[in-house]
């Protein structure tokens, strides 16, 4: 948690789902001059604080380098 690229990695992913969220606020079927910006934009930013905790709470899994936890590759038990 404590490198630069753990910090990358977790921008980029708070970025992502950044504009994830503000797409779907968008997609709601309102026109986009008709659209409450203020609570789309919190909706937004609590998303993207999320996905930082989220990298986070991961950090002691996975590759010890990035802020993903999916690099784990486990091995299935035997039927």
């Amino acid at each position: 948690m404590w490198t630069a690229a753990f910090w990358k990695d977790a921008s980029e992913r708070a970025v992502k789902t950044a504009a994830q969220t503000a797409g779907g606020v968008l997609i709601i079927g309102t026109p986009i001059w008709e659209v409450d910006w203020t609570a789309g934009l919190g909706i937004t930013a609590t998303a993207t604080v999320l996905s930082l905790l989220t990298s986070i709470a991961s950090s002691g899994r996975g590759d010890h380098e990035s802020a993903s936890a999916l690099e784990y590759v486990g091995q299935h038990r035997a039927g």
